[in-house]
């Protein structure tokens, strides 16, 4: 394995590259969803609507595809990107980094995820969509539709809390392991959004875009406070001889 990291040094920033890679597939993923529209209709909503209704009985559009449970999972999956979950998530991550006397980045934490919400809403307001209406919507829901705020947000909080958090571990399997957690979480979220009803396929796909940049961009201004001395730096836990600092 040594041999291994030596020949490829990327492996010793894996956090950045993971979070670089997921930037780039989400875009990826709406040039697909471009072409789908465009082969079946020529547009967006064409897709949109055939996928949503795919997700649906053909029996009944207000009973999802697949078990009961996995109805119950969507809920629970939807709110782990919900506004109470997140602020609560991001309050004790700020609570934890001022428990360490890294009080620089427990504000910088905060004020780039208040960033990136108000950001949400911004987008929200000036694309004014609305929700989809050929299915019924299985939660409650009130804003507007284009992108996603459970999408982004959670793309952004998780991302930017596992790329701060790898970046004090030497290992590069923990921050493998940090990285996609935070992936397949964003991933869930997302996805339950259209599963449920309330968001179009295409506002989860640009919420994940958005989210993603946000996330990344965040880590890079951190990692350049850091070269700075303005924020604290990352602390690095004892790890195997083959694995490096960040």
């Amino acid at each position: 394995m040594a041999s291994l990291i030596e020949r490829m040094p990327w492996l010793r920033r894996i956090d950045s590259r993971i979070l670089l890679v997921f930037l780039v597939l989400v875009p990826a993923l709406l040039a697909f969803g471009k072409l789908a529209s465009e082969m079946v209709e020529g547009d967006t909503l064409a897709f949109d609507r055939w996928l949503l209704v795919h997700l649906r009985t053909a029996a009944d559009p207000g009973v999802p595809i697949g078990p009961g449970w996995l109805r119950e999972a969507m809920v629970d999956f939807t709110a782990l990107g919900g506004g109470a979950v997140l602020t609560l998530i991001t309050l004790l991550a700020a609570g934890y980094l001022l428990a360490r006397r890294k009080a620089a980045m427990a504000l910088f934490l905060s004020i780039a995820i208040a960033g990136g919400a108000i950001l949400n809403t911004l987008l929200k307001y000036g694309f004014v969509r609305e929700r989809p209406d050929v299915v019924p919507h299985l939660v409650e829901v009130s804003s507007a539709s284009f992108p996603s705020g459970h999408a982004m947000n959670s793309a952004m909080v998780y991302l930017t809390l596992a790329a701060l958090l790898a970046r004090a571990e030497r290992s590069w399997r923990v921050r493998l392991f940090l990285m996609a957690g935070a992936i397949v979480v964003t991933l869930l979220v997302g996805f339950s959004r259209a599963y449920l009803g309330v968001h179009w396929p295409t506002d989860v796909m640009a919420g994940w875009s958005v989210g993603a940049a946000w996330a990344c961009l965040a880590s890079l201004v951190a990692l350049q406070l850091q070269r700075a001395r303005t924020l604290e730096g990352a602390e690095p836990a004892t790890d195997a001889a083959t694995d490096e600092a960040i």
